[in-house]
């Protein structure tokens, strides 16, 4: 089969969209961490609370933060596989 240049420019498009669906995917396995991170920490929060009720305002509040941070990483990974899937820079390149 001859490459001519339509058919060049076929292969690097099919190519950079499975590549990029590819990145995607990986992107979003940055969605465990968060899910278990929250999870530990929703824990260890309840068992702080058992053994220090009067304390528990200061750890709810600790513990929310604490899961807002962890949830930007999730997030972030959205977003790149987001971009990655509907707005690829790379397509326009080509």
């Amino acid at each position: 089969m001859e490459m001519t240049p339509e058919t060049m420019q076929i292969l690097a498009k099919g190519l950079t969209l499975g590549l990029s669906a590819l990145g995607a995917g990986t992107a979003m396995i940055a969605g465990l961490g968060p899910g278990i991170g929250e999870g530990f920490c929703g824990g260890k929060a309840v068992e702080a609370i058992g053994r220090q009720p009067e304390a528990s305002g200061a750890i709810t509040r600790t513990m929310i933060i604490g899961d807002a941070l962890a949830e930007t990483t999730g997030l972030y990974a959205l977003v790149i596989a987001l971009l990655l899937l509907y707005a690829n820079p790379l397509i326009g390149k080509l």
